[in-house]
């Protein structure tokens, strides 16, 4: 079967990063594990991308292979290509790709706990990045660690650099890794659920640092979560994950008011809300995501899709042309929801689910 066409995320914009057409599989013993099947996007500088989608759908595979941390091995296969400021990640020899690393592209991760080492205080964490990625002399590295706490609003900084990591609250060893991803000021930082396990008020805290660091910075950001409610007014764009693939991609804003995939429709729908009745039920998806080893053919997402029609099982939905009323708007589906209500009338009734279904039956 010819592989569908990838998903291409981007603006018009000369690029900061660059993905094309890229395939990450892990080999196992189950079979080969195609966690990014076939993603293209495009950042600027300054612009901030939102990747969303339930566990599994390869979210965090995706931003460490465009970060070189997943590069082919053995047990590994990547395909496609990453350029970062031009440059191909992947081709780049081991110790060319780890220069990379700091003054180029910067990843926050999910865990603080286990992105810091136990062993090493604060200030050590961030010295040995300064001296190694900028050159600096241990008196000018140690101010500016000092100045990285600062910016991250780390109270008393000249007392926590000189503690360990299991000192610190969650919230601020999250502060300490991002002052970590910052500390080369990166052209390019890949957040990957920085707000993971962390109160509803230090989330917006961390998320609040991040926006404005970034603007400050005029730096590019992909912001990866499994939660579209955490990155609603936080990003310019959302691409939205499933089975390896993107579903759709659009302004957040147009995300949110209107979803044309069913998949990004059901998880808008299983926000809470305010406005929802005390004990209301959360509306669900029901199954459970393919397993990625074998997956379905056709549309990965059919087997859950209340929308799916014949057609949806048996050929992978192309990526869409931009839509008429918003180019910057794309959804992978055979039976897209209905469009925007400033559409054009005649588009309204072709984008209808139930229309193309009577059509393709």
């Amino acid at each position: 079967m010819t592989p569908e066409p990838p998903v291409t995320v981007g603006s018009t914009a000369t690029p900061l990063l660059e993905v094309d057409d890229l395939r990450t599989t892990f080999h196992t013993p189950r079979g080969a594990v195609r966690a990014v099947d076939g993603v293209s996007l495009r950042l600027s500088a300054g612009e901030t991308i939102g990747v969303v989608g339930e566990s599994g759908s390869g979210k965090s595979v995706l931003g460490r292979t465009i970060m070189g941390l997943i590069s082919a091995g053995p047990a590994t296969e990547v395909q496609g290509t990453v350029r970062i400021g031009g440059r191909d990640v992947h081709a780049l020899a081991p110790g060319e790709r780890r220069r990379l690393w700091g003054p180029e592209v910067a990843m926050v991760f999910q865990d603080p706990m286990t992105s810091l080492n136990p062993t090493k205080r604060i200030g050590t964490h961030l010295t040995e990045t300064l001296r190694l990625h900028l050159g600096l002399r241990r008196g000018a590295a140690a101010d500016r660690a000092i100045e990285l706490l600062v910016q991250v609003g780390i109270p008393e900084p000249r007392r926590r650099v000189r503690q360990f990591p299991h000192e610190l609250s969650g919230g601020m060893r999250q502060r300490v890794v991002i002052a970590l991803a910052l500390a080369c000021s990166p052209k390019l930082l890949i957040a990957d659920e920085p707000t993971t396990a962390l109160d509803v008020t230090v989330q917006k805290q961390i998320l609040d640092l991040l926006g404005t660091l970034a603007e400050r910075l005029d730096m590019a950001t992909i912001l990866i979560s499994h939660d579209l409610g955490v990155i609603a007014g936080r990003t310019d764009r959302v691409a939205v994950m499933y089975a390896g693939r993107i579903a759709e991609t659009a302004a957040t804003a147009a995300v949110f008011e209107h979803p044309l995939h069913p998949y990004t429709d059901a998880l808008i729908g299983s926000i809470p809300r305010l406005s929802n009745e005390p004990h209301a039920e959360l509306r669900v998806i029901d199954g459970n995501p393919p397993d990625m080893s074998a997956p379905p053919p056709g549309c990965r997402f059919a087997p859950r899709c209340v929308h799916a029609f014949e057609r949806c099982r048996e050929e992978a939905p192309p990526p869409h042309e931009p839509l008429a009323y918003d180019a910057r708007h794309s959804v992978a589906c055979h039976a897209p929801l209905l469009p925007a209500p400033n559409a054009d009338s005649g588009n309204a009734d072709s984008g209808n689910a139930d229309s193309m279904n009577g059509g393709d039956d």
